[in-house]
């Protein structure tokens, strides 16, 4: 790469490029955790039984997938899962 004349060294540059790419991708991710958190409140506020077992196993598989990508840390995964869990069984 050609040398810069602002000054600013291309490793920067290129971390900058990274961090972009990496922040888009852990907002999705966090926002279709968020997204399945809904389905499942509002499948147990409709009571219905079916659909909120179905979007908590889809909502605990987001989750996991966070964790283990490290969007989210581990104990926010499990506490949320938790909370969610404890909704489901209310029913």
């Amino acid at each position: 790469m050609a040398k810069l004349k602002t000054g600013r060294h291309t490793s920067a540059l290129k971390e900058a490029r990274k961090t972009e790419k990496r922040t888009a991708m852990n907002s999705a991710i966090k926002s279709k955790i968020r997204t399945l958190s809904k389905k499942v409140e509002v499948a147990v506020k409709a009571k219905d039984a079916e659909a909120a077992k179905t979007a908590l196993n889809e909502a605990f598989s987001e989750w996991d997938k966070a964790k283990k990508r490290n969007v989210v840390h581990k104990n926010a995964a499990a506490n949320q899962k938790a909370r969610l869990a404890k909704k489901v069984a209310s029913m």
